[in-house]
């Protein structure tokens, strides 16, 4: 398997008839972008690939957007789409580098280790002039499959809090700037404008150049720009845990992994009226 948690167009292409290759389409959309990701799957996908819905195989009793389910539920769900242990798994999406990362982290969280993100997405597999199908994904023998939940990698708004008093990790916020720094309103209902007092902004769309992740050299700059030193550790957060993992997949492919995702992020925060929340740049703690 790829030694690095990115993988090119074409080293998926030379290996995509090897047995225990596993390719996944995670595409997710925001509802403002307009776009069905199922259809898209149907239309075109890399040959083989299976459809890996985000929201349904999160914890749909949960009031908040695709929060990990129980480990034994991921399980049965992962069975259900013929993954199972031992698998070599390249997760894509139709976007480049968006909702692929949040299935790299929910399979890492679960105990996949062999797990990695097409660089680039469909787009540059199409790019590369290499073939896609159409049609409903080909149906696959039920395998067995092993969730170990990671805990010490998913942060609630407890952590948050208290790494924020403590100042143990610096948190940084995904979204854009104005989400962050509260000039428009936050697409969820209920939500507050704004961001976690002593949070940081390194907006994902930062790290990434045409739907491509930056080198590691690059992807330093970005966050020195933006007040955020790799070296020390990191939660990240956006605003419902999907782009966060942008971040934490850069962290990766630099050598520095994340300490934890905040899985309800901004959607939890900014709804709970006992949270606090501040407006305008960030205002990093002593």
């Amino acid at each position: 398997m790829a030694t690095t948690p990115l993988v090119s167009p074409e080293w998926l292409h030379e290996r995509l008839a090897a047995p225990d290759i596993v390719v996944v389409d995670g595409s997710w959309y925001l509802p403002a972008a307009g776009r069905d990701p199922e259809a898209e799957f149907r239309a075109a996908h890399i040959p083989g690939a299976i459809r890996f819905n985000i929201d349904a195989m999160s914890d749909e009793a949960s009031g908040l957007p695709h929060m990990l389910p129980r480990p034994e539920v991921f399980a049965s769900r992962m069975r259900a789409l013929g993954i199972g242990d031992g698998a070599h798994i390249v997760v894509y999406d139709g976007m480049g580098l968006f909702s692929a990362p949040r299935v790299w982290w929910m399979l890492r969280t679960f105990g996949v280790r062999d797990v990695a993100v097409l660089d680039g997405g469909l787009p540059a597999w199409i790019a590369a002039g290499f073939p896609t199908e159409d049609g409903e994904p080909r149906p696959r023998d039920r395998r067995h499959f092993t969730a170990r939940l990671d805990n010490g990698a998913v942060a609630d708004a407890g952590d948050i809090a208290r790494v924020l008093d403590s100042g143990s990790a610096q948190v940084v916020d995904a979204r854009s700037g104005s989400r962050f720094r509260g000039e428009e309103p936050e697409p969820r209902p209920g939500v507050r404008p704004g961001h976690m007092p002593g949070a940081l902004n390194l907006h994902y769309a930062a790290l990434q150049t045409d739907g491509r992740m930056k080198d590691p050299a690059g992807l330093r700059a970005v966050f020195a720009e933006n007040g955020v030193d790799p070296d020390r550790p990191i939660v990240t957060t956006c605003g419902s845990g999907v782009t966060a993992a942008i971040v934490s997949l850069a962290l990766e492919t630099m050598g520095r992994p994340a300490r934890a995702l905040y899985d309800g992020s901004w959607s939890e925060w900014g709804a709970d009226s006992a949270r606090p929340v501040e407006t305008g740049p960030a205002k990093p703690r002593d």
